[in-house]
Order: C-alpha cells, then structure tokens, then sequence
C-alpha cells in the first residue's frame, strides 16, 4: 500500500511539474531542441524530465523566463516557435552555430530585456520588429553575418543601455534619430561597411561610456560636441575616411580630463587623458 502511494504521489508530482510550465513554452523549447540539434548539444535536454531540470532554461512563476546556452553547439536555424515564449526576459546563444536569419515571431516576446545572439552566423536584416521589444535593454548581434541598414525602429528602443552590431557587413547611415536612446552606455557599429558623416546627435547620450564606430567607410571629422560625454572613456574611430586620423583611446577617466588637438597640416589628432 506504501508503495502505491509513493507511486501516485510521484505520477502527481511528475505531472503537476509539468503543468506548471504550459504546453505552448514546452512545445516552443521542443522545437528550439529539434531545430538546432539538441542531440548533439554539449549539455543536452531529457525531452522526459521537469523542464526546471533542463540546462539553460530558467523557470519562475511556472514561466520560462531565461534561456542561456552560450558555447553549447546549437546548429541550424531559430524555430518559429521562439516566439511563443512570451515571458521570456532573457535570452543568451552566443558562441554558437546558428545560421539563418531570425524569425519575425520573435516580436512576440515582449518582456525581453536581453538578446544575446553574438558570435553566430545568422544573415539578411536585422528584423524591424526588433524595435516592438520596448523593454529591450541589450542588444547584442556582433559577430554574424547580416547585412542592410540599421532598421530605423531600433531608435524606439529607449530603454536600451547596450547596442552591439559590430563585425557583421552592415550598410548604410547611423540614423540621426540614435539620440532618442537617451540610456544608451554602450555604441559598437566597428567593423561594418557602414558611411556617412558621424552623426553629432550622438552628443546627447549623456550616459554613453563607449563609442566604437572604426573600421568602417564614415567620413567628415569627429563631432567636437563628443567632448560633452563626460562618461565616455573609450573611443575608437580609427580606419575610416574620416577627414583626419584619430587614435583610439581606452581609460577610466572621462573626457573632462581629455584635450583633443586638431592639427590639419598633419592631419592627426592626439587625445592627452590623465591615466591611473
């Protein structure tokens, strides 16, 4: 008799652990396991075990609200399905094989607050629908293969603190309206086919810690109005067609201890900054 109580109770709990977590998120992690090989995945899933037991996946509230697979050998392509993991806060498959471009359904997730797609191979644009995810606060898609503009809805995005678009073959301007990410602390642009003057609306990211746009086609001279962030403490505009060479500057210290000096007839720029 004990022992079919133990039984009943465990076939409860098993079954309640289950339900907790509803049947669309489950079917949606299914499809991320089948469509990016789960088999082969480094720390793998027991498709038969509680979902709060598999690697990566963060449940609260009987809610998927994280899924953090960095290095686990994901290969193939997003699933649609992505999108139904409407509570997610957070999602991390950097350092992996993922291919493709993403899945418009990704509009869905309207909690997002991190999207850590880095170090992949995903192509084509970067979605528009991107700039609905208003609670976004990084975004960080270095490191892959799209190609196009930076979509102008991003610049709806005001919660963001980090935009990390570097390494991929980006084209096109840096929207004028990049102002309105009035909390931005981080800017990487470095590594693109990107042209166009910098624009001087980067001026008022009062919060801006980092600016690293080199190794592009931008042109035109560096913004004076850049020695107003005083939080800035790294700069790297170097390998443009900028009208002058600038080096880059990396340090502590903001730019109220940086003079810049001009020098035409050289064509150079110095950056003298009090270092520890």
């Amino acid at each position: 008799m004990k022992i079919l109580r133990l039984l009943a109770v465990s076939f409860f709990l098993t079954t309640y652990s289950f339900a907790n977590v509803s049947t669309t998120e489950k079917d949606a992690l299914i499809a991320l396991h089948k469509a990016t090989k789960g088999t082969e995945w480094n720390a793998t899933w027991d498709l038969n075990a509680s979902i709060d037991t598999w690697f990566g996946v963060k449940v609260e509230g009987n809610k998927i609200i994280e899924i953090n697979l960095p290095f686990n050998n994901l290969q193939g392509e997003l699933p649609k399905e992505i999108g139904d993991l409407k509570h997610l806060k957070r999602i991390n498959l950097g350092f992996n094989k993922l291919t493709g471009k993403l899945p418009s359904t990704i509009k869905n997730l309207k909690e997002l607050v991190s999207l850590e797609l880095f170090m992949n191979g995903f192509e084509g644009n970067i979605p528009s629908e991107l700039g609905e995810l208003k609670k976004l606060e990084a975004l960080k898609l270095y490191s892959n293969k799209f190609t196009g503009e930076i979509p102008d809805t991003l610049m709806g995005l005001t919660n963001l603190k980090e935009l990390l678009l570097g390494s991929n073959f980006l084209t096109g301007h840096i929207p004028s309206e990049i102002y309105a990410l009035s909390k931005l602390q981080k800017l990487s642009l470095m590594d693109n086919k990107m042209d166009g003057e910098i624009p001087v609306e980067i001026a008022q990211l009062t919060d801006l810690e980092e600016l690293l746009l080199s190794t592009n086609q931008f042109t035109g001279d560096l913004p004076i109005e850049f020695m107003n962030l005083t939080k800035l403490n790294t700069v790297m505009v170097s390998d443009n067609n900028l009208n002058q060479e600038y080096i880059s500057v990396s340090g502590k210290n903001p730019p109220s201890l940086m003079h810049l000096e001009m020098q035409s007839a050289t064509a150079t720029a110095t950056m003298d900054i009090e270092k520890e």
